[in-house]
């Protein structure tokens, strides 16, 4: 699907051993340079958002002593060509707030901030498993939520200051200090809290939200179950038990019969698709590439976005082709053309297995589809 990404050998510091040994299982501690940790996320970039932007709910949440605070103590309204807007972040009301000990969290940061975008879209490619990035800024010696869980599993990683977090594992508490360079992975359900030290702190978490068995299952029984179990029960149930137990034996019988017609194979194919056509993609440099594409001959160097996967799927005579946010349908001979568009690094034009016209038909195409960009 994907050549293997930084992204997990970034938040974990040994991708393989975490995907072996770690994964969902244990809280995991890893210390490297902070350079690339902290270049996510900078205290000046969330001083942009916040100031520079017209930010509005809920991309912002704050909370203080542990609650969450209503909106309209830090937002405003205002019109844009004579239209209404809501919401809107007020900075100096956030500011304030924040002077009092409140915590400002940026929520859904991988939507609308670029290297986090990168970031989520190359570790769900990884993990199998939709991601989420969020950003808590703490003022010092402020502490935003008491002791809680998570429903998900989460990434943190430090980015400005220090933060102390009490961490509890296997019911014994644990006290970890994250500072820039340092991340820590925590299992679903892992009790924690942080406080800031003597300075402001960043800390950005990725929130690993899993599919899980139940989840397939589900979608796999879902028709099933429709076929079987619409009727209502039969009246007078209650006093006669044995009519209910009667009717319940039969349909469990026709569940168990349908169940042995269920394609495991076929299952795993509807969750790649599934998966690989409803993500939310980046597409930065995609105006100017649209108009480079008019422009492409076979000296023309090309790759495929970041975080964008190319499955190719034979369908016949034609391959679907998965590119994340959406699928195509093309002839099944391209499919050694799409190999090479799927590959790591990149390539020019001419490198395509086809006649001249229909490699830079090709490219054009996927260029204009968000998968391939102008490199240079």
């Amino acid at each position: 699907m994907t050549q293997p990404s930084a992204a997990l050998e970034l938040l974990s510091g040994d991708a393989q051993t975490f995907v072996t040994k770690v994964w969902a299982s244990h809280v995991h501690i890893s210390s490297r340079d902070p350079g690339p940790l902290v270049d996510l996320l900078t205290l000046d970039d969330v001083d942009r958002l916040l100031t520079g932007t017209a930010i509005r709910t809920p991309a912002v949440r704050i909370a203080k002593d542990g609650s969450v605070l209503s909106p309209s103590q830090y937002t405003r309204p205002a019109t844009l060509a004579g239209q209404s807007l809501t919401g809107l972040l007020d900075p100096r009301k956030v500011f304030d707030l924040f002077d009092e000990g409140a915590t400002v969290v940026l929520q859904g940061l991988h939507r609308y901030w670029e290297p986090l975008g990168r970031l989520v879209a190359d570790l769900e490619l990884e993990l199998g498993h939709p991601c989420q990035a969020n950003a808590y800024l703490t003022p010092p010696g402020s502490q935003g939520f008491a002791v809680h869980e998570d429903s998900h599993d989460v990434f943190v990683f430090q980015t400005h200051g220090r933060k102390v977090w009490e961490v509890h594992e296997s019911g014994e508490p644990q006290t970890v200090v994250l500072e820039p360079g340092v991340s820590m992975y925590l299992p679903t359900g892992t009790p924690h809290a942080a406080r800031a030290e003597e300075v402001a702190s960043l800390h950005v978490t990725i929130g690993i939200n899993q599919i899980t068995w139940r989840h397939v299952l589900d979608r796999a029984l879902a028709p099933t179950l429709d076929d079987v179990g619409g009727a209502h029960l039969p009246a007078g149930w209650l006093d006669e038990p044995a009519r209910l137990a009667e009717g319940l034996a039969a349909r469990l019988e026709s569940l168990a019969v349908a169940l042995r017609t269920i394609e495991p194979d076929a299952v795993a194919d509807d969750e790649v698709h599934r998966f690989l056509t409803r993500r939310t993609l980046w597409q930065v440099g995609g105006l100017r590439d649209r108009l480079a594409a008019r422009d492409l001959d076979d000296g023309t160097c090309l790759r495929r976005r970041p975080g964008h996967p190319c499955v190719a799927v034979p369908a016949g005579d034609r391959l679907q082709v998965l590119l994340g946010d959406r699928e195509l349908f093309m002839p099944g001979h391209l499919a050694p053309a799409l190999q090479t568009v799927r590959g790591p690094g990149s390539f020019r034009v001419a490198d395509l297995p086809l006649d001249p016209q229909s490699r830079v038909v090709l490219c054009r195409r996927l260029v204009r589809e968000g998968l391939l960009e102008v490199v240079g």
